[in-house]
């Protein structure tokens, strides 16, 4: 009885030897099919007059007097049609030097810089040099609308009002845009584009600021 107790024993740690390594390698598997596996991308951008109201301290460039800065680059995040977005997919490297004295051209921070590519880029199944090439794109090829690049005072507009004019700007549809807002302000814009950077509509999961105006700072 005994002997028969110890072969069962033998055999379970035995099965549980060979379970190891096939669990391994599925967990592995799993970790290298979120990355590039996603929808669509989401190209965030925020409105830095209202960044800087609520961070007096901030010097960086976008916040700098005089510089009149308005919708600055936030970050390009792959997005699922359906469900949560990747996020973090796998551990990230430094961002190389020479990416990063380019990309602030368009980042108000390096420490942003390196948080989008752990946070998003890590996701889009590129090198860090190929997501960044594809954020600077997506950046460059959408247009504020010049209702706002010229704004002198503070103003309020309605999010859809918003939506639309992004959407006159860039001959695009209007479901394309998200307004996204905190406190009845403006955050940001956000605009849905396909894998290829062709402005698209957003998929029906993702949220529209429920205010019914959004405050916008003046340029400074």
């Amino acid at each position: 009885m005994r002997n028969q107790a110890g072969r069962i024993l033998l055999l379970m740690l035995l099965c549980a030897s060979l379970m190891t390594p096939a669990l391994s390698r599925h967990r592995k598997s799993n970790t290298k099919q979120s990355q590039g596996n996603f929808d669509y991308y989401l190209l965030s951008l925020s409105w830095a007059p209202n960044y800087c109201a609520e961070h007096p301290g901030d010097n960086s460039q976008e916040c700098k007097s005089g510089n009149h800065k308005g919708f600055v680059l936030h970050g390009l995040w792959p997005q699922s049609n359906e469900g949560q977005p990747p996020m973090s997919c796998t551990p990230a490297s430094p961002v190389a030097a020479d990416i990063v004295r380019h990309m602030l051209e368009y980042f108000p921070s390096r420490g942003l810089i390196q948080h989008e590519w752990e946070k998003h880029g890590t996701c889009s199944g590129l090198s860090s040099q190929e997501y960044f090439a594809k954020v600077e794109q997506a950046f460059k090829s959408v247009q504020p609308p010049d209702r706002f690049k010229n704004l002198s005072s503070d103003k309020s507009f309605a999010p859809k009002d918003v939506d639309q004019s992004f959407a006159e700007s860039n001959q695009a549809s209007a479901d394309a845009f998200r307004i996204s807002c905190h406190a009845q302000e403006l955050v940001g814009v956000e605009v849905c584009m396909s894998k290829d950077l062709k402005i698209q509509s957003c998929a029906i999961s993702l949220r529209e600021c429920p205010a019914s105006s959004v405050l916008m700072h003046q340029l400074k």
